[in-house]
């Protein structure tokens, strides 16, 4: 039996997916099982050991080439490579977990005898589907993910994830961690305070302050993360009198999975490695704004999240002229 895994992005999202993927393994033991994701969250499910092949779109790039003009004979024949593995298979069931247009045509061009998606017309993502369920948007994002394979007649208890961390991630971090003199014994906290949208952002002299606190109070040191020159966090890290340290962009998903395995606790706003941090069953205190905790906030046991009540939340907004909801949380209730 050949499947095909449809979820490109993002981080959170993939991460949201290892349950299925983990329940589908156990529903189809002898399977052979494709996802196609796109570059930036490839990490997370390369080498995975219930897959047997990842095929990774590089669209974003694709489509950038293609609007500048730039680089065009290289990037058809990429695309024509793309396709072609696609369809090297014969699949008897694909899973549209995206449900989106850029999902879709992975659907259309994947072909396949059960084509398995969301009962939605959003982008048109249903339009290639032989078989539907109904999307409940008051479940979580993993359990609504799950239940596709639950559809397909699986018992599922215990969501499991698992990220595929190999020892050359554990040297790397580790590595790091003692270059920075940092004990790999949960004795730092981490602190992620950067996100994609600006509606997400917590303010800069805030988690400065908690920061300090940390430091001074709880006698833990404090290991910031983020993406490669975001430059909040050197500017948070100019704010406090306490030191700190920066790994941010040094680390690939999967050293950030180790990296905050190892620590005591992670602080951050909503975003790709909150979930990276709950998949690996570490602590995690979540600020949360724009978006809705219930549907994607750290699943499972044992995180905070802390968040203000305002008529107007969630409003899923990326821009706002007040975001009164992040600034409306206090340094002490997060501490």
């Amino acid at each position: 039996m050949n499947i095909l895994i449809v979820k490109l992005s993002a981080i959170g999202d993939v991460v949201h997916t290892l349950p299925s993927l983990a329940a589908l393994r156990e529903l189809y033991p002898k399977a052979h099982i494709t996802w196609v994701v796109e570059e930036a969250s490839s990490d997370i499910i390369k080498n995975h050991p219930h897959l047997n092949r990842v095929i990774i779109s590089r669209r974003k790039r694709w489509v950038e080439n293609l609007k500048k003009l730039h680089d065009i004979k290289t990037t058809i024949t990429e695309i024509r490579s793309f396709i072609k593995t696609l369809r090297d298979r014969k699949y008897d069931l694909v899973i549209d977990f995206h449900g989106l247009f850029k999902s879709s045509m992975i659907v259309l061009l994947g072909g396949g005898k059960r084509k398995l998606g969301y009962d939605s017309m959003q982008e048109f993502s249903g339009l290639f589907l032989n078989e539907k369920i109904f999307e409940d948007m008051k479940k979580h994002a993993v359990d609504r993910y799950l239940d596709f394979i639950r559809y397909l007649g699986a018992d599922i208890d215990n969501p499991e994830f698992n990220i595929p961390i190999e020892e050359e991630n554990k040297i790397r971090v580790e590595t790091l961690l003692k270059a920075n003199d940092i004990d790999i014994n949960g004795s730092f906290v981490t602190v992620n305070p950067v996100a994609l949208w600006d509606t997400k952002l917590w303010e800069d002299d805030r988690f400065a302050r908690l920061c300090d606190r940390i430091v001074k109070e709880l006698k833990y040191k404090v290991v910031f993360t983020g993406s490669k020159d975001h430059g909040s966090i050197e500017c948070i890290r100019s704010g406090m009198t306490f030191p700190s340290v920066n790994l941010e962009g040094q680390t690939t998903l999967r050293d950030l999975a180790y990296l905050y395995s190892l620590s005591g606790l992670l602080i951050t706003t909503d975003s790709g490695p909150m979930h990276i941090a709950a998949a690996v069953n570490t602590p995690t205190v979540a600020l949360f704004g724009p978006t809705d905790p219930s549907r994607t906030g750290p699943y499972g046991k044992g995180h905070i999240v802390v968040r203000k009540e305002m008529p107007c939340s969630p409003c899923f907004l990326k821009k706002c002229d007040t975001k009164r909801c992040m600034k409306e949380i206090g340094v002490d209730e997060v501490f």
